[in-house]
């Protein structure tokens, strides 16, 4: 028997959010995250460095396992500055035990490269923050929107999953096309006003509420616009009594 293959999906095929679902989906995220976002310590900061290496540390890292070497790590290393002064396997020790040391690496040389070209500060546009290694789309957007206070857009695992699920529900979610499409979702659904919040919500929302894993969709504020819901790891046709509820 040939092997079956998930059906191809063309752009065209791939509509994004109508204006009603994007006011709808603003308003509910908002209003949960009014409720129930996370008092996290960059969340009361702007500063692109702090913001940098929270943004850094938490790539495939758990929040809880992130808080004590976050706190650690900026008393140590306060600012751009310090941190390119000191040497890189001082900083990879600091980092222990958040493993990915690579990461501490790239932290270090993003110090390094923002003192000698831009005098130990960050810039704030999208072009500029690209240039430096270890910055990519999705930090990028991070530091223009909760550092530089900019309408940027961003796409995280957490926040693909919950636009997939939300907005598409059908189709491959690690494909390439629907992560490119994934973005022009996100673009077009982010808001004018409390982009901050808007981005920090989605974010909560996935780690918090739409886990990938037995997700708690009864307690979703999208749970009544989701096309997934009620999300099921199940295969089609399988019992209705074997589903998440």
């Amino acid at each position: 028997m040939p092997k079956k293959t998930s059906p191809r999906v063309s752009r065209a095929s791939l509509p994004l959010p109508a204006p009603a679902a994007r006011q709808q989906f603003r308003r509910r995220l908002l209003a949960w995250y009014d409720r129930h976002g996370r008092d996290l310590p960059w969340r009361t900061t702007d500063d692109p460095y702090h913001i940098l290496v929270s943004e850094v540390m938490l790539q495939q890292t758990q929040v809880d396992r992130v808080l004590p070497k976050y706190r650690e790590w900026l008393t140590k290393y306060p600012s751009l500055e310090a941190l390119s002064e000191a040497p890189e396997d001082h900083a990879v020790k600091t980092w222990y035990p958040l493993g990915y040391n690579i990461r501490p690496r790239r932290l270090h040389a993003i110090a390094r490269e923002a003192v000698t070209r831009f005098g130990g500060e960050l810039p704030g546009d999208e072009e500029t923050l690209r240039s430096f290694k270890g910055i990519g789309p999705y930090t990028a957007g991070a530091l223009m929107s909760f550092a530089f206070g900019q309408r940027a857009a961003i796409l995280d695992t957490n926040v693909a999953r919950v636009l997939f699920r939300v907005f598409m529900g059908r189709g491959d979610p690690k494909a390439h096309a629907t992560k490119r499409h994934l973005w022009r979702v996100s673009e077009t659904v982010l808001p004018h006003k409390r982009v901050f919040d808007f981005n920090q919500a989605i974010m909560d929302l996935g780690a918090m509420v739409c886990v990938a894993r037995k997700p708690r969709c009864p307690a979703c504020p999208m749970s009544a616009m989701c096309r997934s819901y009620p999300f099921s790891t199940e295969p089609e046709g399988a019992s209705p009594k074997t589903r998440l509820k």
